[in-house]
């Protein structure tokens, strides 16, 4: 055993010890641990396997930036996946395990990876997997890939939201957190300060430094009791900001029961928080940033800071024989923390031949023995680190001529390159960096407006500086807020000295080839230092693009203690400093969040909530066979007691042909439009000419992508001079209604036009079929219904059963049909009735998949599965109308393209069958041949159905040059096999529209 408890050391509560497993093994530990310090308290080393060469890693951090000790916490069916250990809270009887270990972590089958590494560079994927096909590899790959695995029952904890809104956010509950939050809420402002941890006081907690006469943890007790007990001031610990978005938005999670056992656990699980501040205080810390150097991945080598944090937060020595390898200032300070607490500090091995004469006096009253000069060769040991091999520069061993070689024994190495400000969410917010060579460190360059950086977030990494910068933050913001504030101020503090000596050390050693390849930059995605030279000899130079080809700073951490070193090798390889590289994007979030949190309370099939139709209780009582469509449930037809779904669909297409049917098409999209430029706004969407169009009729129209491709289609109905009704498919309701916002407000401020979605405030019912007329004069309605007074294409208004309606006449079945819209309240109502006064004819309710054989019948466009990405408006038949029409609308361009103007592009068609009665299959392919390579794909079928009315199978697609083809016979490569059809126009059903018009 390497690793020990401390007795009576650190913030833990002893006596209230705390039992539980890990990979089946019981262990114990004490409140306040973490399940990582909890393991290393009891002897355990082992913790993980790397993803790709499944490598033993141990605990290397302890916070946040945790690569390698990633758990699987919770029993049975649901487990919580992926989970740092160092963030994981101690309770009594937490089960957990380790992930990425196949049949255990310390007989790993896929351990035979590392002795591959060889085979297994970057990008190895993308050239290695090409015969016999991807198909046949992707299970395997798929079956190696991943960390943990996704629960298998549904999580029975609840969540919740909350929205707030502030005058100054604080996100970090450190020195410089606290101290701004101090500063804003003493002058009055309303304050939200955040912490991610369960305790305040950040470095505080753990260090031995005097702020204002009080240790640190005193003093932040003290800050965090003054904030609570002003009514102006909310306090989050246990609250991740883990996003910031557009106006100063940022979400929270802050967990609420996560660290309690499950039978303890009352109320949601975790909160989820969207505050919207006026000023933002970014003061989230820094993250230690580690060397690289051969077999730098071993169990026992870790970041110094976390070594001091387990020492002096947890009581918890890391090892027995500890080695502190540095090439900054910190180094000497977390060693001396060290051997405060109780461990037994070797040696400190710091990569400068000069060190100051101050940390050399810092180590000596410690009785700490200093080696300057050396550089790092290789760790020694195989499952975990046993010594290290040094190499001591000429220079500090006059007068000798040559380098010297040293071996140190260790059973933990911890290792200290500088620190990183933790810039993740100034970045989100838009905020731009520079390269700081002083702390070899990426700061804050330009702040976006509204925020601002403090305390080692700022790159001030001593503690008097970040104390006063956050109270300098704090006060500031409170006072561009509209506060008045006096001379706060805050003593100065010795504080610890944190900052690096001016130059840094290097942090990388590795002399290229083998040593190279084992010398890790990403510890958990197994991307070495000769990973990133590779890519860039393979001409990738771009930080974005190494990242991608590498997976650098892809894995659970996000890069934390890997993009600096993997930004100056990327550097060194492309010969220019690292400001000119750059740094990839920073995006949410900043660590993983549950999927829960954003679902909230919903759950099951209220994730995704269905929305029901006006009448859906009656058509349940019709005996309506429900589906999703679109997000709406909606009967798909009604079938009979004993009757199969297609026979269902057969009898109601005979209805509504030989009599009459009722369907509800409320999920129609229902826009309307107001306003004196409404003719010129709807004349600029769509292709077809709206300026003309006379109060009381409809005009059917298309409106596409400024590509070009159809986006939606529907009837336009102009109410009354500057009123506009806009119909839309089902589907793209609010996708429409976006469009029009973002036109209006984006591209034409200067049209006064006002609209409103107003799809759910109407029901909507078609009564369509030769007796439709018959059927609506039974009912009490203002409306004339002869044709001469209600043509085809119109509107009007007026009362149906004594109820306001709108009345279109309008058709998607080929035949007379009446489209009523009604007040929402009033739609089961109203279908009632219209069923009742139908029964004479017959009437009964029909399906969508009804409709849809009655539209394809007809050849009617269907926007989604008769086109694709790529369908045009001359494709289905809009070529003249483009032509005729003077003004330029949305599109209109990309329409006139010699692309989009080729006669070969892929036409909506019909297809008559030749080789008997079955349909064609949907998605089968009209070929050129007939087998082998002379078959090669022409377009495909989009709809089709089987055809009482026409007495065949009836089918439309797209074709390649298909409208100048209409009588050829083509082959159909079915699911049957190859077919045999004839292109035909795409009406099958009364092409001439008698019925239509009737």
């Amino acid at each position: 055993m390497s690793s020990f408890r401390i007795p009576d050391k650190g913030q833990i509560d002893y006596g209230r010890p705390l039992s539980f497993q890990f990979n089946g093994r019981q262990y114990s530990g004490f409140k306040g641990d973490t399940l990582a310090s909890a393991l290393l308290a009891e002897g355990v080393q082992l913790i993980g396997r790397s993803f790709k060469l499944h490598r033993p890693r141990g605990i290397y951090a302890s916070g946040y930036a945790e690569p390698n000790a990633i758990v699987q916490t919770g029993t049975g069916g649901w487990e919580d996946p992926n989970q740092k250990a160092t963030c994981v809270e101690l309770y009594e009887g937490l089960k957990s395990r380790t992930v990425n270990a196949w049949p255990s972590l310390d007989f790993d089958v896929m351990a035979v990876n590392s002795a591959l590494a060889r085979f297994l560079p970057a990008g190895f994927y993308y050239k290695t997997f090409m015969r016999p096909g991807w198909t046949f590899f992707e299970p395997i790959i798929r079956r190696a890939a991943g960390l943990g695995g996704c629960p298998t029952q549904a999580d029975e904890e609840t969540y919740e939201h909350r929205w707030a809104v502030c005058d100054v956010l604080v996100l970090g509950g450190g020195p410089a957190g606290l101290s701004a939050a101090l500063g804003a809420a003493r002058a009055g402002a309303k304050v939200f300060v955040v912490e991610a941890d369960r305790a305040w006081g950040g470095s505080l907690i753990h260090c031995d430094a005097i702020v204002e006469g009080a240790t640190g943890i005193e003093w932040a007790g003290k800050a965090v009791t003054e904030l609570d007990a002003m009514a102006n001031v909310t306090t989050l610990n246990r609250t991740l900001a883990f996003g910031v978005y557009d106006h100063n938005l940022v979400a929270l999670a802050e967990r609420l029961t996560d660290h309690l056992p499950p039978d303890k656990r009352r109320g949601p699980r975790q909160r989820l928080w969207k505050i919207r501040a006026r000023r933002i205080i970014v003061a989230t810390g820094s993250f230690e940033q580690p060397m690289v150097f051969p077999n730098n991945d071993r169990p026992g080598v870790m970041l110094a800071g976390a070594g001091a944090v387990y020492a002096g937060r947890y009581g918890v020595a890391a090892g027995r024989q500890v080695t502190v390898a540095t090439n900054n200032d910190s180094g000497y300070a977390n060693a001396l923390m060290l051997t405060q607490a109780g461990v037994n500090v070797t040696a400190i091995v710091d990569v400068r031949e000069s060190p100051p004469e101050t940390q050399r006096a810092i180590a000596a009253e410690a009785g700490i023995r200093v080696l300057a000069g050396c550089e790092i060769v290789r760790a020694v040991g195989r499952r975990r680190i046993e010594a290290i091999e040094l190499r001591q520069s000429a220079a500090m061993n006059a007068p000798q001529a040559t380098a010297r070689s040293l071996t140190l024994e260790t059973d933990c190495l911890l290792t200290s390159g500088g620190r990183l400000p933790a810039l993740q969410l100034f970045a989100q917010a838009g905020g731009k960096l520079r390269f700081e060579d002083r702390l070899h460190a990426f700061v804050p360059r330009e702040a976006p407006e509204g925020i601002e950086t403090a305390g080692a977030c700022n790159g001030q990494f001593e503690l008097a500086d970040a104390l006063q910068s956050g109270l300098s933050r704090g006060v500031a913001a409170a006072q561009s807020c509209g506060f008045s504030v006096g001379d706060a101020q805050l003593a100065e503090s010795p504080g610890v000295d944190q900052s690096p000596c001016t130059p840094l050390g290097s942090s990388i050693f590795t002399d290229g080839g083998k040593a190279a390849s084992v010398a890790f930059v990403d510890l958990q995605n197994d991307v070495s230092a000769l990973d990133i030279e590779l890519a860039v000899r393979e001409s990738f130079r771009s930080v974005e693009h190494v990242k991608r080809y590498t997976t650098l700073g892809m894995a659970t951490d996000q890069g934390k203690t890997s993009n600096l070193n993997g930004i100056g090798l990327l550097g060194a390889a492309r010969k220019e400093p690292i400001a000119i590289v750059g740094t990839t994007k920073f995006r949410p979030p900043f660590d993983p969040i549950p999927i829960g949190l954003f679902a909230g309370q919903q759950r099951g099939r209220n994730l995704q909530p269905r929305r029901e139709l006006a009448a859906a209780e009656q058509h349940l009582s019709y005996g309506a066979s429900m589906d999703d469509y679109g997000g709406w449930m909606r009967p798909s037809c009604y079938p009979r007691d004993g009757e199969s779904e297609s026979a269902a669909i057969a009898r109601e297409a005979r209805q509504v042909r030989s009599s009459v049917g009722v369907f509800e098409a409320s999920p129609l999209g229902k826009i309307e439009l107001l306003g004196p430029d409404v003719e010129v706004f709807l004349n600029r969407i769509y292709v077809n000419t709206m300026k003309t169009l006379k109060p009381g009729r409809c005009r059917y129209g298309l409106m596409l992508t400024e590509n070009g491709v159809i986006f939606d289609d529907g009837v336009v109905s102009r109410l009354s001079d500057g009123r506009f009704l806009v119909s839309t498919t089902s589907g793209h309701a609010s996708a429409v209604a976006d469009m029009f916002d973002e036109w209006l407000q984006c591209e034409w401020p200067d049209l006064d036009v006002a609209f409103a979605d107003i799809t759910t405030c109407w029901a909507v019912f078609t009564v369509a079929g030769p007796g439709a007329r018959d059927l609506l004069q039974q009912l009490d309605t203002t409306l004339v219904l002869a044709k001469s007074v209600f043509p085809h294409m119109s509107v009007r208004e007026g009362q149906l059963c004594g109820i306001p309606c709108r009345i279109q006449r309008v058709s998607f079945t080929g035949e007379l049909s009446y489209e009523i819209s009604v007040p929402w309240s009033h739609g089961s109502s109203v279908f009632e009735a219209l069923l009742d006064a139908g029964v004479q004819y017959g009437a009964m309710p029909f399906g969508v998949e009804t409709l849809m054989t009655l539209r394809t019948e007809k050849g009617y466009l269907h926007v989604g599965t008769d086109t694709d990405g790529t369908t045009m408006p001359q494709d289905v038949g809009f070529g003249p109308v483009i032509d005729r029409k003077p003004d330029d609308f949305i599109g209109r361009r990309s329409t006139m393209s010699p692309h989009a103007r080729c006669k070969r592009r892929r036409q909506l068609v019909g297809f008559q069958v030749l080789d008997g009665m079955e349909p064609l299959t949907v998605g089968a392919h009209v070929v050129s041949g007939t087998s082998g390579a002379a078959m090669s794909s022409e377009g495909w079928i989009s709809s089709s159905v089987r055809s009482e009315a026409v007495g065949r199978p009836v089918a439309i697609g797209l074709l390649a040059g298909g409208r100048a083809r209409i009588g050829e016979e083509v082959f159909v490569w079915d699911i049957a096999g190859v077919r045999r059809a004839r292109v035909a126009p795409p009406c099958a059903f009364d092409p001439d529209g008698e019925r239509l018009h009737a």
